[in-house]
């Protein structure tokens, strides 16, 4: 079998990216991998070309539903038929039509939450399943404790399964992350192929005010001097909504983006952004997975993120038409009081902890009653399968060591007067190898770069009630 044949043959390319060979002919030769590649460098080929090969089904585990249906899209734009989302907004015929012929599409899509319901895990073991793709891996490790902890049981489904070989796929793990990956997918000897994860083109900028005020002043200016395509995250879902306001105000087409809003809306707002009908999403860190616009030139952080993978996650949004992009990291005194709430906020408290313990780990009702938060019920419904009391409460205080680690990074970031890339690429367990010529703040940043990528613009009022409509409702 010729690899770049098949490549030709199913995407018109004629080379790979680096990595991509490497990683596929081990997945073809039916190894376990563990990838790391870099934001935008083409994970999701790694997966798909070797499916061309491969018998079955490909089961891709995927932590978002977005983050599904983009990647459902994007295959059926190339022509791909078979393939499918299995989520909970299936509508009951829909979810039957699919579990009737399961074994007939090459594709599945799965959420962690759904793959371990017992109907779904019975229908899978039912049908050939030659590979399991683990999608943005990292959130075993990095989001897996406190935030998803059914990515940490598709260990157990293997065996269920068969015993699939098994791709995980990220973009950012350090050597630590790395080998909890392996651990919690009991993955024996998997090859391991890391990238460096150094995004050149992306240049590091970092400002620094004395007050939120003079913050929202410097956004305004921005805003009105450089096109987007941009995101700009916020840390919160209330501060997504003011920001997204502002830049209306400004006449700049904006939308917000959080967790909260209806599945509906937030894909509603990312299919707008894809499609270049709003310039500017402000967002919390729920958006940006799986959204592939190659032209966003500027990622912006107008409050501080809650930990360099994120913050690596998130700016390697940008340029992945390898054309220079702006990370701008935005800090005013006392931003560090809002990450040590956002750091700490989902971890369970022990008085959550004593509560699901006593009750078991089925009584979501303490949610429904205001007793314990979801995302805390989750971690702890996990953990108390697995330990004692005393070793929940243990672990806890561990994954809360942890995220102060993270904070610690954060504020040494901000604090920074050397090369702010070279600080990043350590915080991997890298070594910064040829600097370019535009890199960050401390070492200089060339604007005019930037400036040529936006040419003179009209003011763009607020769209009037009817042309909203037209737009939520084309003919």
């Amino acid at each position: 079998m010729n690899l770049d044949e098949l490549l030709y043959s199913s995407y018109g390319f004629s080379s790979f990216r680096p990595g991509q060979r490497e990683i596929i002919e081990r997945v073809v030769a039916g190894e376990d991998v563990i990838a790391l590649l870099p934001t935008g460098m083409g994970k999701s080929i790694c997966y798909q070309l070797p499916a061309k090969v491969l018998p079955g089904s490909i089961l891709i585990v995927s932590p978002l539903l977005s983050l599904m249906q983009d990647q459902v899209v994007q295959l059926k734009k190339m022509g791909e038929k078979s393939v499918v989302a299995i989520n909970s907004f299936l509508k009951p015929e829909d979810k039957e039509k699919i579990m009737s012929k399961l074994g007939s599409y090459k594709f599945i899509f799965i959420s962690p939450e759904m793959l371990v319901q017992p109907f779904i895990k019975q229908k899978l073991k039912q049908i050939q399943i030659s590979l399991l793709v683990a999608d943005e891996a990292h959130c075993i490790s990095q989001w897996g404790f406190d935030f998803r902890p059914d990515y940490l049981r598709i260990s157990e489904i293997l065996p269920f399964l068969n015993s699939p070989q098994v791709l995980a796929l990220t973009a950012t793990a350090t050597d630590k992350v790395t080998k909890e990956i392996k651990e919690y997918l009991a993955l024996k000897k998997p090859f391991v192929y890391c990238h460096p994860m150094d995004r050149k083109n992306i240049v590091y900028d970092l400002k620094k005010f004395d007050d939120s005020r003079e913050k929202v002043d410097f956004l305004k200016k921005f805003v009105q001097k450089f096109n987007g395509p941009g995101i700009i995250y916020a840390g919160t879902r209330k501060k997504s909504q003011q920001l997204s306001m502002l830049l209306t105000e400004q006449g700049i087409s904006s939308a917000f983006y959080h967790g909260g809003m209806e599945h509906q809306d937030r894909i509603f707002v990312q299919q707008q952004f894809q499609n270049g009908e709003v310039q500017w999403i402000c967002s919390t860190n729920a958006f940006g997975m799986g959204v592939h616009i190659p032209n966003i030139r500027h990622v912006i952080h107008f409050q501080l993120p809650t930990s360099i993978e994120g913050y690596v996650q998130e700016v390697g949004r940008a340029g992945r038409d390898d054309k220079p992009a702006l990370a701008t990291l935005l800090y005013a005194q006392g931003d560090e009081v809002l990450l040590e709430s956002l750091v700490m906020d989902d971890l369970p408290t022990q008085h959550e902890i004593e509560a699901v313990y006593s009750k078991g780990a089925t009584a979501t009702y303490l949610i429904d009653q205001g007793i314990v938060r979801e995302t805390a019920f989750r971690v702890i419904a996990y953990w108390i399968t697995k330990l004692p009391l005393d070793g929940v409460i243990k672990q806890m205080e561990l994954l809360r060591k942890g995220k102060r680690q993270q904070a610690v990074k954060i504020r040494e970031l901000i604090s920074r007067e050397t090369c702010l890339r070279s600080y990043i690429i350590e915080c991997f367990d890298q070594q910064l190898i040829d600097k370019p010529t535009n890199c960050c703040v401390n070492d200089g940043i060339d604007y005019q770069i930037f400036e040529a990528f936006s040419s003179p613009k009209e003011k763009r009022l607020p769209l009037e009630w009817q042309d909203r409509l037209s737009v939520i409702l084309p003919m």
